[in-house]
This record gives structure tokens, C-alpha cells and sequence, in this order.
């Protein structure tokens, strides 16, 4: 077994599979806060198919898309952070 089918075969279902269960939290997540750690959660493991994705078809092009995708997650985890801290000073 060579690096691609273990990519192929194993971590890529694995992948798949983590993505259905966080989509589940975040459509039935009770807080705010859920949805916005599953949506971070969805978009690291987008980052990590889009990764495979390019090792497979060796394409270093869609790593760039991935060095994108990771700086807006990041931006939007600072966002929400500063949104909650200014929600809790005005409570």
C-alpha cells in the first residue's frame, strides 16, 4: 500500500465521514457558539479533502485554495470572538 491509496482508501472516507457528522451539529447545534466551532470544524476539513485532493491528482494549485480557505476560518474564528466580547461587556 503506497501513500495514494492509503490517502484514497482511508483518510479520505475518514474525512467524509467527519464532515457529515459535523454538518449535523451544525444545522442541530443549541448555540450559536456550536455552529460557529462546527462551521470552523467544516472548513479545516475541507482544507484537509482539498489537500488530498491535490496530492492525489498532484496538483499544487489547490493549495493555495486551501492557504485562502484557512486564513478566512482564522479571520472569522477572530471575528466571532471579538463579536462574543463585546456581546458579554454590554450584558
Amino acid at each position: 500500500m503506497n501513500v495514494h491509496d492509503f490517502l484514497y482508501y482511508i483518510i479520505l472516507p475518514i474525512l467524509s465521514i467527519s464532515s457529515l457528522l459535523v454538518f449535523v451539529r451544525f444545522f442541530k447545534g443549541p448555540s450559536i457558539v456550536d455552529r460557529v466551532v462546527a462551521l470552523d470544524l467544516l472548513i479545516t476539513i475541507s482544507i484537509g479533502i482539498i489537500a488530498i485532493y491535490s496530492i492525489l491528482n498532484d496538483k499544487p494549485t489547490f493549495l493555495d485554495i486551501s492557504l485562502v480557505l484557512a486564513l478566512i476560518a482564522f479571520l472569522g474564528t477572530v471575528a466571532f470572538a471579538y463579536y462574543l466580547e463585546k456581546r458579554n461587556k454590554n450584558d
